[in-house]
């Protein structure tokens, strides 16, 4: 159990990766200027309601996402309307996306 946060640079990207563990579960997500990239606990319709950028990832149990590493070696699964408009889309990188975020 515990949280990390990681700084990650690279090129015009700068953003903190937020990780999260308990018993039986964790959450990731990654925080830039203009939203965040996430696992797929995001709610998007709160991301909605209050006009976040949002990008969505989704694990599976056999391979879930619990670091990072794992959230940006993933691919988007779904986007908020505030992501839309910067050009994220579902089933691009969310390494692309998270340049859109920065």
């Amino acid at each position: 159990m515990g949280v990390a946060v990681t700084d990650i640079i690279r090129g015009d990207v700068e953003a903190t990766g937020i990780e999260a563990a308990w018993e039986g579960g964790s959450i990731v997500f990654i925080v830039a200027r203009r939203g965040l990239v996430a696992c797929g606990i995001a709610d998007l319709s709160v991301a909605e309601k209050f006009g976040f950028a949002v990008a969505v990832c989704r694990g599976t149990p056999e391979r879930p996402l619990k670091t990072a590493g794992d959230l940006l070696s993933a691919d988007v699964a779904a986007v908020s309307p505030g992501a839309a408009e910067l050009g994220i889309r579902p089933g691009m990188p969310a390494r692309a996306a998270l340049e859109r975020l920065s």
